[in-house]
């Protein structure tokens, strides 16, 4: 090798290990801010159930009020941080152009999703904390891969699937959810820097929280016919329900035709506080279960330890959708699962004897594909939450009945449809 090439050579390399230890260097602040939006998110649900022991009628008031707050400090301060903040993060992938990716990804963006999700559910919310915390983890990378512009993509791409990792502490699931949901493909350039980057945030997650499974352990098997005929059951009711999410969701994003599309689209606060007020409803038909995330429900359902009735999944369907369109931010993962769980449990009613944690993994399952329409993704983070891979057939299955079902509903994946939302503002711009 001539000495001239050298110096060359070192610069090249150079390169190569600076770029990759940002990937790892984002990878643990992505797990660090998973772990802190884990613990404020469970402090901020800690202290609203404290409110219910007041009265179990101050949601009615709170929550709206909380509602039109986020939505008011939303438009005026951290615009585009509003819903699970996952189309952002797929627009901004597709975007060329810097700042119209940064007005979608931002440390700016960042803050405040994390504030206003953390608000939403001190008001009672019925959202989770999973899905901003892929658009945190995209504006953490985004800004750690203003080094290499030329790759903004693979760094966005890393961070949102380190935030899926660490969130819920399922590393397989965040590499798979980068794959099937993000990028609908796998980029061979940028693969071993987003597994490393996923590795990172899991250990860093785990290291300031535990090694721990999300729902805990459940070893539920399908024994007789009963448990089985649950798999198409809860596949094609699961489809059906989440598909119906999704298509409401996509038409109120894309807002109503009329005078009443109109009026939503010229009042976003007041309308916010109308759903506040229809969530608080919920929350007081149901005893207080359906605000939040969505967690001890379902870890009451799993473990059988007093479980949430059997409206649970009717009520938490209703207030999820309510919190997704009012205009908040806040994630559907989460309160997806809890809904599915409460669908699994109607299930196992319909058909006594049937085995009651494995058909409440399989409506998890189910309707969680049928809202998001990523069956490798929701099986892989249902098997991981819950430890139970002797079920892993029949999850997936259920995950593919349920995919296809959902389909039929509502032929397009939500978040890619919400995404184009965010596609054709940056578009409109370009034209003038």
């Amino acid at each position: 090798m001539p000495l001239k090439a050298l110096p060359r050579l070192l610069r090249i390399h150079s390169a190569r290990f600076q770029r990759r230890a940002v990937f790892l260097i984002g990878g643990v602040v992505v797990g660090g801010g998973a772990a802190a939006m884990a613990l404020l998110a469970d402090a901020a649900q800690s202290e609203f159930r404290k409110t219910l022991q007041l009265s179990p009628y101050l949601p009615l008031v709170l929550t709206p009020l909380g509602f039109a707050l986020s939505v008011y400090l939303t438009r005026r301060f951290f615009p585009n941080s509003q819903g699970s903040g996952i189309p952002q993060v797929i627009a901004a992938r597709e975007f060329d152009d810097q700042a119209d990716r940064q007005k979608l990804v931002s440390l700016k963006i960042a803050f405040g999703k994390i504030l206003l999700t953390l608000l939403g559910l001190l008001c009672g919310g019925s959202v989770g904390r999973e899905g901003p915390t892929v658009q945190v983890g995209a504006s953490v990378m985004f800004e750690a891969g203003r080094l290499s512009p030329r790759r903004q993509r693979g760094w966005i791409l890393a961070g949102a699937s380190a935030g899926v990792a660490a969130a819920f502490n399922t590393p397989l699931a965040g590499i798979v959810f980068g794959i099937e949901e993000m990028s609908q493909s796998f980029e061979l350039r940028t693969s071993g820097l987003i597994l490393g980057t996923v590795i990172a945030a899991g250990v860093t997650s785990q290291a300031l929280l535990g090694d721990y499974t999300y729902f805990g352990t459940t070893g539920a098997v399908l024994h007789g016919w009963r448990d089985w005929a649950c798999v198409p059951m809860c596949g094609i009711l699961g489809g059906l329900a989440g598909g119906l999410f999704s298509r409401l969701l996509i038409a109120m994003a894309r807002g109503l035709p009329g005078q009443l599309g109109a009026l939503i689209k010229a009042n976003p606060i007041a309308f916010a506080a109308a759903c506040g007020f229809l969530v608080g409803l919920c929350g007081v038909a149901s005893n207080g279960v359906t605000y939040g995330t969505g967690y001890q429900e379902v870890t009451a359902l799993l473990h059988q330890h007093g479980g949430p009735g059997q409206g649970f999944g009717v009520f938490k369907f209703i207030a999820t959708a309510l919190s997704a369109i009012s205009g908040i931010p806040g994630g559907i993962f989460s309160p997806s699962l809890a809904v599915g769980a409460g669908l699994g449990a109607n299930v196992a009613a319909f058909l006594p004897g049937a085995t009651l944690e494995a058909v409440i993994v399989l409506g998890m399952v189910s309707y969680f594909t049928g809202v998001v329409q990523a069956p490798i993704t929701a099986f892989v983070i249902v098997t991981e939450m819950t430890g139970n891979h002797a079920m892993i057939m029949p999850i997936m299955a259920a995950a593919f009945i349920a995919h296809w079902t959902s389909k039929l509903i509502c032929p397009q994946g939500i978040y890619h449809a919400l995404a184009r939302n965010f596609l054709s503002l940056g578009a409109a711009r370009g034209s003038h």
